[in-house]
């Protein structure tokens, strides 16, 4: 268990990146979603030990994080939103390296470690191509293998499906799965389908704070009832949103815009009730308060 209280930080310019953040979060899959500039990077960083916060406390089981940073460390894996490899070096050799400071000091045990990692993370065969020649998936799954050095009880990863095709997304989040079944693995993204698909809990923050915390399932049966959806001109949704209506989400479909609103009753005629999924709550906390 994860738990995070009252944490705050405001950078020297002025910018309150988090507000009182309080989270509890239990071993699995982890949803953190948040626009860009929510603040979930500055959380990510301040639970990774890279910064300190201004005020708060983060307890990962029985360790004080800010205040036993190196045992943080040893149970720590963090693939960060921009994650860079030597181009010149092998997958084989780099992950050799990244074990030895990880404390891996024995070579027969290092050896069976980079071997199993890179099987699990399906770069094996081409654990002796230079990482310059891989592809942004690729690199992404090398990324998980080097944050799964040390057996860690928590793993961070920042955005990791941004920028990958269809395919790789597939792939990673195959990956993400499987480690996620015995440790507490946070996924922060900005991608509403990645945690629909791979979390079992979740939490939505924007502008430095936690609107809303639970499991999808919960979540969406909350809003039963206040989504409802219309195919509208411009115009028309310019006229609605003028009037007060509560416009969460618009999207192009045939040259229409299709409008979800957020509402207790049927906002007008034409517009029918629709069964909220995840992109409805988000939009919902992020765009309808």
């Amino acid at each position: 268990m994860l738990t995070i209280e009252n944490l705050s930080k405001t950078y020297p310019n002025g910018t309150r990146a988090l507000q009182n953040v309080s989270l509890r979060i239990p071993v699995g899959m982890f949803g953190l979603l948040g626009p860009n500039g929510a603040g979930k990077s500055s959380l990510m960083r301040t639970i990774a030990t890279l910064q300190e916060p201004d005020s708060g406390s983060i307890q990962l089981d029985d360790i004080d994080v800010l205040a036993d940073k190196d045992a943080v460390r040893r149970r720590l894996g963090y693939l960060p939103q921009e994650f860079g490899v030597y181009p010149k070096i092998t997958a084989e050799e780099l992950l050799d390296h990244l074990a030895v400071l990880k404390g891996l000091t024995d070579k027969k045990e290092r050896a069976a470690t980079v071997k199993a990692l890179l099987e699990q993370t399906n770069l094996y065969h081409v654990r002796n191509k230079n990482l310059g020649g891989y592809s942004g998936g690729m690199k992404q799954r090398f990324g998980i293998a080097q944050a799964l050095l040390g057996n860690p009880r928590l793993i961070i990863v920042d955005e990791p499906t941004a920028g990958l095709d269809p395919a790789e997304r597939n792939r990673f989040h195959n990956l993400l799965s499987e480690i996620g079944e015995d440790r507490v693995v946070i996924l922060s993204t900005h991608i509403v389908g990645d945690v629909s698909d791979l979390c079992q809990s979740l939490a939505v923050i924007n502008q430095g704070q936690v609107m809303l915390t639970g499991t999808p399932t919960d979540v969406m049966d909350a809003l039963r009832g206040q989504v409802w959806r219309k195919a509208v001109t411009r115009d028309e949704a310019a006229a609605l949103d003028a009037a007060g209506s509560t416009i969460i989400s618009s999207r192009l479909h045939a040259g229409r815009t299709i409008i979800h609103v957020l509402s207790p009753a049927r906002p007008e005629a034409g517009f029918e009730e629709v069964t909220p999924d995840l992109e409805d709550v988000y939009f919902a906390q992020i765009n309808g308060k």
